[in-house]
């Protein structure tokens, strides 16, 4: 995180800038002529560090400064929240999951010796932290141990919207950790199924299957485990407006999907199966007993649940981040 109160050595700030003055404006008779704080615009920035800006100050004092002895206005006004929002770092947010679950390929079926295990889930943060001015991160990620913990609300709109990754959180065989808080949102969540699946898997799998076409014209490449896990988002699809549930497991298409990623199959044979399964999405809307929106007023009442929760300080930390 950028340190608001340290200039950026390598940040030239652009003429017509307003900033904040950090040192006293004396003339040469050591007269006050503009105080600690006052505002200006810069006039004239340097090709450097090493020189002055030129400031122009809300009284029509002109005067020169080194980098040092200003700030830009807009940092100046969020710094007391920088500072104190490095308060989050006292807390290990993680001390907050609710849940973590095992999603990917090793959910999937499609692991390899040299896969990894990516770890999703929720996490739940006390009352005082989420109201402060500060508020907390919609989200915990670590690149390097492939783990990324939505807040709850953000976890929930998402699953709302029909979001492929939230959903196979909650419909994912692998199950690390889950409170009862966690548990009782898996027991409802059907209430997040709808037929918004439709537009939202399709439509991202359009897009998808179109920048892939654009890279084989540009550079007769093909990501072929991208595409696999595009076809695998098509059959997840169909098979949610189908059966009212997640299929996370690939299960049959298994070695037809592994054949993709291998690049055994043809272009033209993954996207004419491509084509064929958006005509079988097609036909598994009008058949689906999947209501046209989520159970919003259900998933408002969860929530409203675990923030009161919060309030109360009953919120059940995870007994086993690891």
């Amino acid at each position: 995180m950028t340190n608001l109160h340290t200039p950026n050595p390598q940040f030239i700030i652009p003429a017509g800038t307003q900033i904040v003055a950090r040192v006293e404006i004396l003339d040469a008779a050591g007269n006050l002529l503009c105080p600690r704080g006052a505002v200006g615009v810069v006039t004239h920035a340097p090709l450097d560090q090493q020189h002055t800006y030129r400031i122009l100050f809300a009284n029509g004092v002109e005067a020169a400064l080194q980098r040092h002895e200003l700030t830009i206005r807009k940092q100046h006004q969020q710094a007391g929240l920088h500072v104190s929002g490095d308060a989050l770092a006292e807390y290990d947010l993680r001390e907050f999951v609710i849940y973590r679950c095992v999603v990917g390929s090793r959910a999937y079926g499609l692991e390899h010796e040299h896969s990894d295990t990516d770890r999703r889930g929720i996490y739940l943060p006390p009352a005082d932290l989420h109201w402060s001015l500060y508020g907390v991160p919609e989200q915990l990620e670590n690149q390097e141990t492939e783990e990324c913990y939505w807040e709850l609300q953000k976890f929930l709109l998402l699953a709302l919207k029909a979001n492929p990754n939230i959903l196979e959180c909650l419909y994912t065989p692998l199950v690390e950790h889950a409170t009862p808080l966690a548990a009782e949102l898996l027991d409802m969540r059907e209430a997040f199924l709808s037929q918004l699946v439709y537009q939202t898997y399709n439509g991202y799998v359009m897009s998808q299957f179109k920048k892939l076409e654009q890279d084989m014209r540009a550079h007769g490449s093909l990501k072929w485990k991208h595409a696999m896990h595009l076809i695998r988002l098509l059959y997840a699809g169909i098979g949610t407006l189908r059966d009212g549930q997640v299929p996370v497991h690939v299960g049959a298409q298994r070695d037809e999907l592994l054949a993709i990623r291998n690049g055994e199959v043809a272009w033209e044979e993954v996207n004419a199966l491509r084509l064929r399964l958006h005509q079988e999405f097609d036909g598994a809307l009008n058949f689906t007993r999947l209501p046209e929106q989520p159970a919003y007023a259900k998933a408002n009442a969860f929530l409203l649940k675990a923030r009161r929760a919060m309030v109360k300080g009953e919120w059940p930390n995870a007994a086993n981040p690891d």
